[in-house]
């Protein structure tokens, strides 16, 4: 009898194990797609994303070259390139009203930015499409039978997110921006909307790039253009402009 029950209860976790794995492998395309269907209706710009390799056995993921594009208007096919995220989930959360998150870490962003830092720019285009998305509560459904039958979506808590070694391309010169690390992001029985805490990403990553060209601008204003590379004196040169345009 003992053999037996152990027999079983080895075929139980050789079950569990083998679900898990499978449930992962069908999970990852799902939220590729999820991810390439709801980004743009809260960015209004594309969202591209190579593959998603999600393991609920040690709750985590990974999300590979997930691209944003640029808004209408701009030159650059996108606004925001990141080559690997790595995601740690608790497991169990896949299955309830609110999934808990762990942290997500990113390391190395490629952001591009195009316009004026003290008015119109695409990064803030972006932010006030997703503001937008945010207050309403998601993006909007215009079918009137999937509006009926939409469920809410399911509501999320972040407890982390580190953003390192992101670098700003603007007019051929390439910035570092500092560390961005946002905590607590939807703690307690409401949670965070995927639109709210896509809005406090993106919100924390616009501000330290338009401080970053900001600062670069002020560093050339002071003379400083002598002993930078000729990339940045040319940021300064551009900015230049922008500074005139700009008291108008």
């Amino acid at each position: 009898m003992k053999k037996l029950f152990f027999t079983l209860g080895i075929i139980l976790v050789v079950l569990i194990v083998a679900g898990g794995i499978v449930l992962g492998f069908f999970l990852g395309p799902i939220v590729k797609t999820g991810m390439e269907t709801i980004g743009p209706k809260i960015t209004q710009v594309s969202v591209k994303v190579d593959a998603v390799n999600l393991s609920l056995l040690t709750g985590s993921a990974e999300i590979k070259n997930l691209t944003v594009g640029n808004p209408e208007g701009y030159k650059a096919p996108q606004a925001i390139h990141i080559g690997s995220a790595a995601v740690g989930i608790n497991p169990l959360s896949v299955f309830s009203d609110k999934i808990v998150i762990r942290s997500v870490r990113v390391e190395g962003p490629e952001i591009t930015f195009e316009g004026n830092p003290f008015s119109g720019n695409n990064l803030n285009t972006i932010l006030k499409n997703v503001n937008a998305a945010s207050k309403s509560g998601g993006p909007a459904t215009t079918n009137a039978a999937a509006k009926t039958a939409q469920k809410p979506p399911k509501k999320l808590e972040v407890d982390e997110v580190l953003i390192t070694g992101a670098k700003v391309n603007f007019n051929g010169a390439t910035l570092p921006l500092p560390d961005i690390h946002l905590t607590n992001l939807g703690k307690g029985s409401d949670g965070i909307t995927p639109a709210d805490l896509t809005r406090r990403v993106l919100d924390a990553i616009t501000t330290a790039t338009v401080k970053a060209v900001v600062g670069a601008a002020s560093n050339v204003g002071k003379g400083v253009e002598k002993s930078l590379s000729g990339s940045v004196s040319n940021l300064g040169k551009s900015l230049g402009g922008l500074f005139k345009k700009s008291t108008n």
